[in-house]
């Protein structure tokens, strides 16, 4: 009961989290997240067909198709609405099944201590 507790608080901060992030939070961990790696830029540019984060440099190199014709965009648009439906949706999930945790963890409660009546009714005296 109590470790079911414990992971009912976990769930359900993670699940406000997720709720409660705003638009400037969001893309600030994903520039930071951008940073990390060159690989990963190259790979979301390629897949994403996006160049840089913020906005558009045509002076430096791209590996985007996009990039050839000059009508790219920002890869933090397109990111930042996959972030935002994919947060949206886990912190729902989320919040939906920390609730019936907290189900679970009320009928561990009321129900821990009920005799098995096909038992010995003087065991538990």
């Amino acid at each position: 009961m109590l470790i079911l507790f414990m992971v009912f608080m976990v769930q359900f901060s993670v699940s406000c989290a997720c709720l409660a992030i705003n638009k400037e939070q969001q893309n600030l961990l994903l520039e930071i997240g951008w940073n990390k790696s060159e690989s990963m830029q190259e790979d979301l540019e390629r897949s994403l067909d996006c160049c840089d984060f913020l906005e558009v440099n045509y002076n430096e190199s791209c590996v985007a198709t996009c990039f050839k014709n000059q009508t790219c965009r920002p890869c933090s648009v397109i990111i930042q609405a996959y972030a935002d439906d994919a947060l949206q949706f886990v912190g729902g999930v989320s919040l939906f099944f920390s609730f019936t945790e907290i189900l679970g963890v009320w009928l561990a409660h009321r129900y821990r201590n009920q005799k098995d009546h096909r038992q010995n009714p003087g065991a538990f005296i």
